[in-house]
């Protein structure tokens, strides 16, 4: 019997995301030491050292369970948002919370829009619960916000999930223009704001999508600590909005999903603005490091408003899918892990994360040593 035939058509069409690789999986494959991991978004400085010290205190109470309802984390987001605890849910990293919206307002059958190029849980949460994404044209990589209001309201979609800025392409919406399709969107289509990069956008490009809410009752915004704050293993995040949206996302959350160390580190984190202007700095100059050398090695790229940069390899005597994986492959064997995103409808692209200045050398070095042995 072919056990996989029980599950709904749905699943069985569902191919699993597939995460950055590893540091210690390489080492097994390659034997490969002095590995730098540029695939994930992660902080290259790890975590502040008060999250780190308060995830160690937090240790002495591991066998019990965590708070269900992450009051402490709660009131700490409440006090710097001026939003009220029903109006938060905690979730085991974003994209627990994209998955809490799908479960929480989708069934089968019902409509979803997302851009091209845009983060690929989307279209998985969509999927797992049997609804029908549907994917609008990019523009510049980015999202054409008009075309995703048309396509929400010609086919009577319940959820649109924005990134921003996106991932895997780093293009930014400034918050004029979310205002205005916010405002000209229908009350009864959710719209799912995934700012999981917030706090890496410049100071001229911020914007407050929180006070939104008050005016849009159909708006959630999902954070993480995964990112700027450095919590990638500990897995918290949160969604913030309309009580009675949140509600719904609350009944459908798993009890428990935030332990009680994640918890404890993210207040702590939530705390340490210090850490978060150093990780921001330490960004901005990488992110130029990177993309000027990129430009002087005649590479296209995809400016980008996050901790990573996308750009093109251009090996002519290659397909586009070939030329990346080979560039890719050997830069494992060097010692440098990025992500191939022919996933995401981009062949022949690869997305690198914002190292430390040394790590970002040697991908560099690494890149322009294979560059030459493949002319």
């Amino acid at each position: 019997m072919n056990y996989s035939e029980l599950a709904p058509p749905y699943i069985r069409a569902i191919a699993p995301y597939q995460p950055g690789k590893p540091i210690s999986e390489l080492e097994r494959e390659l034997g490969v030491t002095g590995i730098v991991k540029l695939a994930s978004n992660e902080n290259p400085l790890g975590a502040s050292p008060k999250a780190v010290a308060a995830a160690r205190a937090a240790l002495d109470e591991i066998g019990l369970y965590p708070d269900g309802n992450g009051f402490a984390l709660k009131d700490a987001l409440v006090q710097r948002y001026g939003v009220t605890h029903d109006q938060i849910v905690l979730g085991n990293g974003s994209n627990d919370l994209l998955e809490l919206a799908a479960r929480a307002f989708l069934t089968v059958g019902d409509k979803v829009v997302y851009a091209d190029h845009a983060f690929a849980v989307y279209a998985l949460a969509t999927q797992a619960v049997g609804a029908t994404g549907i994917s609008v044209a990019a523009r510049n990589f980015g999202h054409d916000l008009d075309a995703m209001r048309a396509a929400a309201v010609a086919q009577h979609a319940k959820i649109i999930f924005i990134a921003n800025p996106n991932n895997p392409t780093g293009t930014f919406l400034p918050g004029d223009a979310l205002h205005v399709f916010l405002r000209a969107l229908p009350a009864n289509i959710l719209v799912v704001l995934d700012e999981a990069y917030n706090e890496y956008l410049p100071e001229e490009c911020r914007y407050d999508s929180v006070a939104w809410l008050k005016q849009f009752p159909n708006l959630i915004i999902s954070r993480t600590f995964s990112k700027a704050y450095g919590l990638a293993s500990l897995r918290v995040g949160y969604a913030l909005g309309n009580p009675q949206v949140i509600d719904m996302l609350n009944r459908v959350r798993q009890p428990f999903n935030v332990n009680s160390v994640a918890q404890a580190a993210a207040v702590a984190a939530l705390q340490d603005a210090d850490f978060v202007r150093q990780t921001f700095a330490l960004n901005r100059r990488g992110m130029v490091q990177i993309t000027e050398e990129l430009g002087r090695l005649g590479l296209d790229y995809i400016p980008s408003f996050g901790n990573f940069v996308s750009f093109k390899i251009a090996t002519p005597a290659l397909s586009e899918v070939e030329r990346a994986m080979v560039v890719y492959r050997r830069l494992l064997e060097l010692g440098v892990i990025v992500r191939p995103i022919a996933n995401y409808d981009m062949p022949g692209w690869l997305r690198v994360s914002i190292g430390l200045e040394k790590e970002n050398d040697k991908f560099l070095s690494a890149l322009k040593q294979i560059l030459g042995e493949t002319q």
